[in-house]
């Protein structure tokens, strides 16, 4: 491919060791990079705007044709921290629930542990932007990212999605992987590999260049996500895609 490869990334802070490398790599001046939130990036790939993104994992039944093309991902083996339910109170005196307009993934994940593991019925609301101050009484709300992180400190209860999803199947899960929508090039693809392992190594320099006081990322980065796409975590992407298609 002669022009430039056109690259979505998602603007989140889980996001920044994977762009640390890729800005630090050679492949600067052979890609466009995109960022921006997870659903926005989803749509620019699902309408050919881009040609890989770190995209939300419950679009690939909507893709045509779909690569998964690291080894790393947006996943997590317990606590993930940045995707929750919160709310005011307990599981069982939630009636409603408003979902964050920046996620996908989420989103559904949240409609299978209502479903199959709290087994609770509750109305689900597209939220709007600002959404957060109206999470109060019986009015829940998934928030994802770094505005997770900010309502932790805000909501007297807390849902992880992720240790939810693992107490629930005994599976970690995957978020978001990066995804193209066409085949890039087995030469891309090894230094785009290359260049996401290299940011992973640099957690410490990630850190220092963050200005986020809110949560300790250096255990956000190392504890928190965990950015390895394993064998188990692929068995855990595909039971979700068989669930995301029951629903």
């Amino acid at each position: 491919m002669n022009k430039k490869i056109r690259v979505g990334a998602v603007s989140y802070l889980n996001t920044k060791p994977f762009l640390h490398g890729i800005k630090r790599s050679g492949l600067m001046d052979r890609i466009e990079l995109i960022e921006d939130y997870p659903s926005k990036i989803a749509n620019m790939l699902l309408n050919d705007e881009i040609d890989v993104g770190l995209v939300p994992v419950a679009i690939l039944p909507q893709m045509k044709q779909s690569y998964i093309i690291t080894d790393y991902c947006i996943g997590a083996e317990q606590e993930v921290a940045s995707v929750a339910l919160f709310s005011e109170v307990p599981i069982d005196q939630i009636e409603t629930v408003l979902l964050d307009y920046q996620s996908r993934t989420s989103v559904i994940l949240a409609k299978i542990l209502f479903k199959e593991y709290w087994k609770k019925e509750v109305v689900l609301k597209d939220a709007k932007e600002d959404f957060r101050s109206d999470i109060k009484g019986s009015v829940a709300g998934i928030v994802i990212g770094d505005r997770a992180l900010e309502q932790r400190k805000i909501s007297p209860y807390m849902f992880d999605l992720a240790s939810n999803w693992i107490e629930f199947t005994g599976f970690p899960f995957v978020f978001a992987a990066w995804i193209a929508n066409k085949p890039l090039g087995k030469e891309f693809e090894d230094e785009f590999n290359l260049a996401n392992a290299d940011g992973l190594q640099h957690i410490d320099e990630v850190v220092a260049e963050q200005h986020f006081t809110n949560f300790d990322l250096k255990k956000y980065y190392t504890e928190n996500i965990s950015y390895t796409l394993t064998a188990n975590k692929r068995k855990g992407l595909a039971l979700f895609l068989e669930k995301l298609a029951q629903l």
